[in-house]
C-alpha cells in the first residue's frame, strides 16, 4: 500500500471526528495557512481551501501532521473489526460543525459514540442525515424566530458508502442513501432520502429534525428503523444487539420481526427472538413526550405488513397499546417495551419514574437504570484538561476513580487561574453576542449559567418569580452576581417561546442592571463556553420531569458547582457538600409550588452561594469555594463520564445478547 501524502493524512484527520475531542489535532488545524478557523466551520472545508502545496511546504507543520495521523491510525488499528452492537438514535451531536441534533438526546448519543471509541467497544451508530438539521435561533421583536440552512454532506466529513436500500412508505417505494461518518473508531451510518430518484415529497422525508406533521414524523421513523436494519445488512454488518436510544427507531423491531418470520419462526417465536437481541433506553419522564400515532395513520403502514405475514393487524397494534392512552392510539414506547429484552431509564430516579409511567404494560416492571454520562474530552476546557492530565493522570477522562481521588494535588492557585480564565472567556463572548449592551458584566463576579431547551417544566425564568428580591441581588456592588442564559424553544412549543420572551423582557429592563444576558442560537460551541465559564450551574426543573440533565455534568467536570432541584442525576449524586439542592415543594397548585421553590432558590443564593464565593472578602473565587470544587470533583468526577456509562451498558446490555439468527 503506498504511503499517504501529508495532505492525504491531513484530510483523514479532518474527516474523522476524532479531532472534535483532540486539542492537539484542533491546534494543528489552527496552524494551517489563513489563521484560526471561522466559528462553526468544519476543518475539512479549511483543508480543501488550503490545498496540498502550502501544507507540504511547511516542514514543521508536515511533521506534526504525520505524527497526529500515526496516532490516529494506531488507535483505529487497535479497534475491533466486527460490529456487534448497533446503536440507533434520531439525532447525534458530534460537533457544532455538523448540526444533526436539537438537544440532550443528541448530545447523549454523540457522547455515547465517542466513549465507545475510547473504550474500543464494537459499536456502530445509525441515524438520519438531515439536510437542514435543526433550526438556527434568531431574536426578532422580542421573541424567537427559526431559520433553517441547508448543508452539504461532502463538506462535513461525510462519505457516501454507495449503498442504497428501499423502504415502503404508505405504498410508495423510497430509495435511501447510506452515508458514513467516522467518530474515532466508531462508524456512524446516516440515512438520506434526498435523491433524484425519489419524488419531491419523498426526497423531503429527511429534510429537518423534529419538523412537519405526524405523517412526516412517522415516515422519518420508518426510514430510520426499517431502513437502518436494511442498511446494516447491505453493508455486511450483522449485530448481536440493537440498542434503541428512545422510541423514534421503534420500527427497527418490525424489521427484525420480519427477518425472524422469514426465517421460519412462528409469531410468538419471532417476538422472543427479537427480545433477545433488542435493548431500549427511554428518556421520557412525561406522557406528552412519547411518540403516539392514531390507528388510522398507522394502519396504512402496519396493515400491509400484517397481511404479508398473515398476522391479525389487531394483534400487531396491541403491541403498541398503553392503558393510559385514549383508544385507537399506537404508542411507540409501549411497542419498544414489549419487544425488547431489557429497558432502562437514564438516572436512578428516572428508572423508578419510568416504571410508574409505564405501569400496566407487561414487562415494564423490569425497567432499570443506567445514569447518563458525558464525554469528558469533548466538554472540559483544554487548559483544564492539561491540568488534570498533569495532576490526575489521563485516566480522569475515562472515569478512573483513583485518578479523581487525587484532586487535592492540584494547587489552589492553579484552580483559581483556571476559573478566572474560563469565566473571562465566557464574559468576553457574552459581551460580543448578547442582544443588548451588558456593560456591568464582570469577569471577576459570581457567574451563574443556565442553558437548556426552554421547555415549560425546565422553568428557565424561575429565578425571576420574586422580582424585588432578584433585583436586590443584582443591584449589589459589593458582591456582584450575573446570569448568562441560553436555550431554544421547540418551534411548536408556544409556552416555551413565551418563556424566552419573558426572559428577554427582563434582560431589557433597567432593573436587570445589565447583569442578566441571553445568548441566542445555543449550540455545542456556546455550551462549552457556558459550562466552562460558569461558577454555578442552575437547574430547576419541576421534579420528577428531568430524566437526567447532562448539562450539569459537563459543568461539574469543569469545576462549576451545581445548584439544582433533586431531579435527574443530581438526585443520586448530591451529597450535601458537592453543590446545593433546591428543595421541592409538595404543593398541588403549580403556581404556589413555583413561588415556594423560587423562594428556596433565592434563599440559597442569598445565604449560602454568594457568601461562599466572596468568603475571602474580595472578588474572585474564595479558598472555601475552591474547597467545594474539589469536593465536587472527587465525589462526582468518575461517575459523570460517558466511559463509565458505556461500560455499564456493555455489562448490562451488550454482553447479554445472543448471536443473531
Amino acid at each position: 500500500m503506498p504511503v499517504a501524502s501529508v495532505y492525504d493524512q491531513l484530510t483523514e484527520l479532518a474527516t474523522n471526528y476524532r479531532w472534535s475531542w483532540s486539542p492537539a489535532i484542533q491546534a494543528l488545524f489552527d496552524r494551517l495557512p489563513g489563521g484560526p478557523a471561522i466559528p462553526g466551520q468544519h476543518p475539512l472545508a479549511r483543508v480543501l481551501a488550503v490545498g496540498p502545496g502550502r501544507v507540504e511546504a511547511d516542514a514543521g507543520l508536515a511533521e506534526e501532521i504525520a505524527r497526529q495521523h500515526a496516532l490516529l491510525r494506531a488507535e483505529l488499528d487497535a479497534a475491533p473489526r466486527e460490529r456487534s452492537v448497533a446503536y440507533f438514535s434520531p439525532e447525534f451531536a458530534i460537533s457544532e460543525t455538523f448540526p444533526q441534533y436539537s438537544g440532550g438526546l443528541g448530545v447523549l448519543a454523540g457522547d455515547h459514540l465517542k466513549a465507545a471509541s475510547d473504550e474500543r467497544l464494537p459499536l456502530v451508530g445509525v441515524g438520519l442525515l438531515y439536510r437542514e438539521g435543526f433550526f438556527h435561533q434568531a431574536i426578532e421583536h422580542g421573541g424567537q424566530v427559526e431559520r433553517y440552512t441547508e448543508a452539504s454532506p461532502q463538506f462535513s466529513g461525510v462519505t457516501d458508502t454507495g449503498v442504497r436500500v428501499r423502504v415502503q412508505l404508505d405504498g410508495h417505494s423510497v430509495l435511501v442513501a447510506v452515508w458514513r461518518v467516522d467518530v474515532g473508531s466508531v462508524p456512524l451510518y446516516l440515512l438520506d432520502t434526498h435523491l433524484p430518484e425519489n419524488s419531491p415529497d419523498l426526497r423531503n422525508v429527511t429534510d429537518r429534525l423534529y419538523h412537519g406533521d405526524r405523517e412526516h414524523r412517522l415516515n422519518q421513523e420508518v426510514v430510520l428503523g426499517v431502513g437502518g436494519v436494511r442498511a446494516l445488512q447491505a453493508l455486511g454488518i450483522h449485530p448481536d444487539v440493537y440498542h434503541l436510544n428512545e422510541g423514534h427507531s421503534a420500527f427497527l423491531l418490525l424489521e427484525l420481526l420480519h427477518d425472524a418470520l422469514a426465517h421460519g419462526d412462528t409469531f410468538p417465536e419471532a417476538l422472543e427472538n427479537v427480545r433477545a437481541r433488542a435493548r431500549f433506553t427511554t428518556h421520557t419522564p412525561v406522557p406528552a413526550g412519547i411518540d403516539r400515532f392514531d390507528d388510522t395513520l398507522v394502519h396504512r403502514y402496519l396493515g400491509p405488513w400484517a397481511r404479508r405475514h398473515r398476522i391479525a393487524e389487531d394483534d400487531l397494534l396491541a403491541l403498541g397499546r398503553m392503558p393510559s392512552d385514549p383508544p385507537a392510539v399506537f404508542n411507540l414506547a409501549a411497542f419498544c417495551l414489549r419487544l425488547t429484552g431489557e429497558a432502562n431509564g437514564v438516572s436512578r430516579l428516572h428508572g423508578g419514574v419510568s416504571r410508574d409511567l409505564f405501569h400496566g404494560i407487561e414487562r415494564s416492571e423490569r425497567i432499570f437504570s443506567v445514569t447518563n454520562g458525558v464525554h469528558a474530552r469533548s466538554w472540559v476546557r483544554h487548559d483544564l484538561q492539561e491540568t488534570f492530565d498533569e495532576h490526575l493522570g489521563s485516566g480522569w477522562a475515562t472515569g478512573v476513580e483513583s485518578a479523581w481521588a487525587r484532586t487535592a494535588s492540584i494547587p489552589t492557585e492553579a484552580i483559581r487561574r483556571q476559573r478566572t480564565a474560563a469565566r473571562g472567556a465566557l464574559i468576553e463572548y457574552a459581551r460580543a453576542q448578547a442582544l443588548s449592551a451588558a456593560p456591568n458584566l464582570d469577569p471577576a463576579a459570581l457567574t451563574i449559567g443556565f442553558a437548556r431547551r426552554f421547555a415549560p417544566y425546565k422553568r428557565a425564568t424561575l429565578f425571576l418569580h420574586d422580582r424585588p428580591r432578584i433585583e436586590a441581588i443584582l443591584a449589589s456592588a459589593e458582591r456582584p452576581v450575573q446570569f448568562i442564559v441560553a436555550g431554544k424553544a421547540h418551534p411548536a412549543d408556544h409556552e416555551g417561546k413565551a418563556l424566552v420572551r419573558e426572559l428577554l423582557e427582563f434582560v431589557g429592563d433597567p432593573a436587570s442592571r445589565g447583569r442578566v444576558v441571553f445568548i441566542p442560537d445555543y449550540d455545542m460551541a456556546v455550551a462549552r463556553l457556558l459550562v466552562a465559564g460558569s461558577d454555578v450551574w442552575l437547574n430547576n426543573p419541576l421534579r420528577p420531569y428531568e430524566a437526567c440533565g447532562t448539562s450539569g455534568m459537563k459543568a461539574a467536570l469543569n469545576g462549576s458547582l451545581n445548584l439544582s432541584t433533586l431531579d435527574g442525576w443530581w438526585d443520586e449524586a448530591h451529597d450535601g457538600r458537592n453543590g446545593w439542592a433546591i428543595p421541592s415543594s409538595e404543593a398541588d397548585d403549580l403556581s404556589v409550588r413555583n413561588d415556594l421553590e423560587a423562594a428556596s432558590l433565592l434563599d440559597l443564593l442569598d445565604h449560602e452561594v454568594i457568601p461562599l464565593f466572596y468568603a475571602d472578602g474580595r472578588a474572585g473565587t474564595s479558598d472555601a469555594w475552591i474547597a467545594r470544587m474539589r469536593e465536587s470533583w472527587s465525589s462526582l468526577g468518575a461517575f459523570l463520564t460517558a466511559s463509565r456509562m458505556v461500560r455499564e451498558y456493555a455489562q448490562a446490555y451488550y454482553e447479554l445478547a445472543r448471536a443473531p439468527i
